[in-house]
């Protein structure tokens, strides 16, 4: 955020200011100006990489599983994590915004510079205080000794009792803070990797628990596939969502709503559901289903593909009402702005917040929930991985949507003068995707297990180690007995 700033505030970081009508008239930016921009771009990205699956991580470890208090607390985490989060968003989608359209870049990226500073030193502050986890080595490592061990003993058959399969001690499972995994039967040619054959390499031999820890990552990833879909929706917020906003009046009285704080419509409608969800819908609905968080954390992220579905009908709907408003007032040609409110995309926005509010807090939520304890951190960056891939997706079907559509002498479906664009067909083609993206989650969650609850775990350990014990004392006093 410091270089970004310096690129917007140098004068010999900058391009100098072009007032030409045609831009291609202006002077272009330098390769050192371009490197500077764009190396403080991608430097955020890295950044961000690094962040986002951590910091919810290290706050949710912050409760402990093993305290109901705690524990129930944590069902509640996630819920105000998103808040904060899309809290910190309406901001910057409308006091920031505000402040780079009217004031300068220089204010609207030191500001936000600013904050990360003091972040930064809160984060450094409350450290000695935090619960860490002691480092258990990279989840991608461990993965991969089991992918290998099973595929080098591919022809070794399997044992009929999981009992025969390698497993660690369970008296030091316990005093590293390991929790015991039991063998499933599920992705079978996984386990091949715990029979025993004489080998201790950890390239040839994985304990249970650790196969079982790669299945469940495994495991998750065809719901992760189905996420991308809705990924992909949210990335039209920024986009075409915005640059339709900028053909409609956006004035109310002598204030003009700055293009970008259309955004704050999404944000203003999740803070909103969250709590609402949070106070209200999950404590009545946990009267009826028993569960501790009113629904599955599955059946929430179903709900919000519905609603990702219904949020393209209503733009699409929405986009053929203002395109007709355009042809009527003559408008088609020279891409002119429309004597029609902006706030008649007011619905897609809102419901686009409501969606959030479902999906994208239980899709948080849920890869941290199903992560094994040891790979928590990976668990989370399943998703901060969707939403990068919904980016690129974005725009990929943007640019092949509009290449298709343009061949054999069309106008296609996105121009730049929107009047002319046929957004309404391309809104239709996501509804369509939503759609059959939403038959793939409900096939793919018939056939998903969740993963048993550490206490549970924990429990069944602490169980067998008593069990073990005393048989041990019994053993000891019958040889004092003999």
């Amino acid at each position: 955020m410091s270089l970004l700033t310096l690129s917007v505030s140098i004068p010999g970081l900058k391009p100098p200011p072009c007032h030409q009508a045609n831009i291609d008239d202006c002077k272009k930016a330098s390769t050192l100006q371009l490197a500077t921009f764009f190396g403080a771009l991608y430097t955020l990205a890295i950044g961000t990489g690094g962040t986002k699956p951590n910091i919810s991580t290290i706050g949710a470890d912050q409760f402990d599983d093993f305290h109901p208090k705690e524990k129930a607390s944590k069902l509640s985490f996630f819920n105000w994590w998103m808040f904060s989060i899309f809290f910190g968003t309406l901001f910057a989608n409308t006091v920031l915004v505000y402040i780079q359209d009217n004031v300068g870049w220089t204010l609207g990226y030191g500001l936000p510079t600013l904050g990360l500073v003091i972040s930064v030193m809160i984060f450094l502050a409350g450290t000695p205080f935090y619960r860490h986890r002691v480092p258990a080595g990279s989840p991608f490592t461990k993965m991969a000794m089991v992918i290998v061990a099973a595929a080098r003993k591919w022809r070794v058959p399997l044992p009929s009792d999981p009992k025969e399969l390698h497993e660690l001690d369970l008296e030091e499972s316990a005093r590293n803070g390991k929790f015991m995994i039991g063998s499933t039967p599920t992705l079978r040619f996984l386990n091949k990797a715990a029979v025993k054959t004489g080998s201790t390499d950890p390239w040839m031999l994985s304990a249970v628990t650790q196969v079982e820890e790669t299945k469940q990552m495994l495991r998750m990833i065809p719901i992760l596939i189905a996420t991308f879909v809705p990924s992909t929706m949210i990335a039209q917020i920024k986009t075409l969502f915005i640059k339709q906003g900028t053909t409609l009046d956006r004035h109310i009285g002598n204030f003009k709503i700055p293009p970008a704080s259309l955004a704050g419509f999404v944000t203003i409608s999740m803070l909103v559901c969250v709590v609402l969800y949070d106070r209200f819908f999950g404590p009545v609905i946990r009267k009826w289903t028993n569960n501790p968080r009113g629904i599955t954390l599955l059946q929430r992220m179903g709900i919000g593909l519905v609603l990702h579905f219904v949020i393209m009908a209503v733009a699409s709907l929405t986009e053929r009402y203002r395109l007709n408003v355009a042809k009527q007032h003559g408008l088609v040609e020279n891409g002119g702005q429309l004597p029609l409110t902006i706030f008649i995309l007011l619905p897609q926005f809102v419901l686009m917040g409501t969606a959030d509010a479902f999906l994208e807090v239980a899709k948080l939520e849920f890869f941290y929930d199903q992560a094994p304890e040891s790979m928590k951190s990976l668990g989370t960056s399943y998703s901060s991985t969707s939403l990068g891939i919904g980016n690129f997706l974005s725009s990929f079907l943007l640019s092949t949507v509009s290449d298709i559509t343009q061949r054999d002498g069309h106008e296609g479906w996105i121009l730049n003068n929107l009047n002319k664009s046929h957004l309404d067909y391309y809104y239709a083609f996501f509804a369509v995707l939503n759609f059959l993206n939403f038959i793939f989650f409900m096939a793919m969650i018939r056939f998903y297990v969740y993963k048993a609850e550490v206490s549970d775990s924990m429990h069944v350990l602490t169980e067998e180690l008593k069990v073990m014990r005393l048989k041990a004392s019994n053993q000891e006093a019958a040889k004092g007995i003999a």
